[in-house]
């Protein structure tokens, strides 16, 4: 037996690649250990969210997902009963014994094998630690788990486990890949990752990747009918080609699928509402004009939409934070980050700034002033050379001074003389 470990930062990426397996038939959930309902009464949404909220438990811990693959020699076809203890004791012994599990036969591959996916966030919120597990505690599992039943004996191999490759984001040029593998790249990845909870906000990131979601106008039967279709966008945001249909898409991303995952998005985004709040408001700590407010965010790594009518008023506004892959519009993040709070803030910048270029003028006119002496006098407070209109004025002013001066001066010395008498 080969015991294969992988951690992560998404359980919701490593559930899902089990439940695809589950959808296809190449796979069957053999346990659901620490749950609270039978294997078949389990949903989709019952099993993340138990791993989902022990997992919210440690805000602070992001490698919170363990991904373990147990391989089986080629022939040696186990009974589920015998799956199911070999499961059991594996998880026992390396410390995962009291942790939720669910376990995924796998029927894909030349050889028998099992997927277990579990948290390593426990009840009381501190984590397992998963430092040299895969070279200890589960060494130590299969050699004696191999002993026990009988099995198979591996050599010692790197316990690394290489999940399929996720495909990199990146935007789609139409024209340079086939179209509908483009779309369903950017598609199936945005859906695996982001957090978003109706189409509008799906959209806030599919654009970034020149797609869009598109239900069609409201009178449309494919609207009525609740239809779906993918497009391709050029950089103006217009369509190009010939949309997708969302049925003809890998993982089926129809409109009845979207809002299962609304439902559930709505809960995993919650607690990352703060941390964007937070991110927000240093931003916003000094009076700030619109580019300069989506700018300071692009930085942190988070997106500022706005949205505004044909007559450039701004009417809504979505972040997208690129960093926990949430999304949320600003109303929903409270009201004092709507679109409407918004405007109010930025025309109180416009007006800030309107007062500085004012008083800016009123000094620039002070200057004119000066400039004003300057061509009559040569230069800025030169009042004693040429022969302009200021010489003679001043001159005049310094003739008066001085005939003032004289005349004190002789009335102090008569002044004198009559005391010396």
């Amino acid at each position: 037996m080969v015991a294969k470990i992988i951690s992560g930062k998404s359980l919701i990426g490593a559930l899902n690649y089990n439940e695809h397996k589950l959808r296809n038939d190449k796979a069957r959930l053999i346990e659901a250990s620490g749950y609270f309902k039978d294997l078949e009464d389990l949903n989709f949404y019952d099993k993340l969210l138990r791993l989902t909220d022990l997992a919210s438990r440690n805000e602070r811990t992001k490698t919170n997902t363990v991904h373990i693959s147990l391989n089986f020699a080629i022939g040696e076809q186990l009974e589920k009963h015998i799956l199911q203890q070999i499961v059991s004791d594996y998880m026992e012994q390396i410390g995962f014994g009291n942790q939720p599990y669910l376990a995924y036969q796998h029927s894909d591959a030349g050889h028998p094998h099992v997927h277990i996916v579990t948290t390593n966030i426990q009840t009381s919120g501190e984590r397992i630690s998963l430092h040299l597990l895969g070279k200890t505690k589960s060494e130590t599992a299969r050699k004696a788990i191999e002993i026990q039943y009988g099995l198979q004996q591996a050599s010692n191999k790197s316990n690394e486990l290489r999940l399929p490759e996720r495909i990199p984001l990146k935007q789609v040029s139409y024209g340079k890949t086939e179209t509908k593998r483009a779309i369903t790249n950017v598609v199936s990845e945005v859906i695996k990752s982001y957090k978003f909870t109706s189409i509008p906000e799906l959209n806030a990131v599919l654009n970034q990747f020149n797609v869009t979601a598109d239900r069609g106008s409201k009178d449309s039967r494919m609207y009525e009918k609740n239809g779906l279709v993918y497009w391709v966008l050029d950089e103006k945001g217009n369509k190009l080609g010939v949309p997708i249909k969302a049925s003809s898409i890998y993982g089926k991303p129809t409109l009845k699928t979207l809002e299962d995952r609304f439902r559930l998005n709505e809960v995993l985004r919650k607690p990352l509402r703060e941390q964007l709040k937070n991110a927000i408001d240093a931003v916003l700590a000094k009076p700030i004009d619109k580019a300069k407010f989506q700018k300071d965010l692009h930085q942190k790594g988070i997106q500022v939409i706005f949205r505004q009518n044909e007559e450039g008023r701004l009417y809504g506004v979505t972040f997208v934070d690129h960093q926990t892959k949430s999304v949320f519009n600003g109303s929903d993040l409270d009201k004092a980050y709507s679109a409407a709070s918004f405007v109010d803030r930025f025309a109180n910048t416009e007006n800030l700034k309107k007062q500085l270029v004012s008083a800016t003028k009123d000094i620039g006119s002070n200057n004119d002033y000066i400039d004003t002496i300057k061509d009559h006098t040569g230069s800025r407070g030169d009042f004693t050379s040429g022969n302009t209109l200021l010489d003679n004025l001043f001159q005049e002013e310094h003739q008066d001074m001085s005939a003032l001066g004289r005349l004190q001066q002789t009335k102090r010395k008569k002044k004198r003389k009559g005391h010396s008498l």
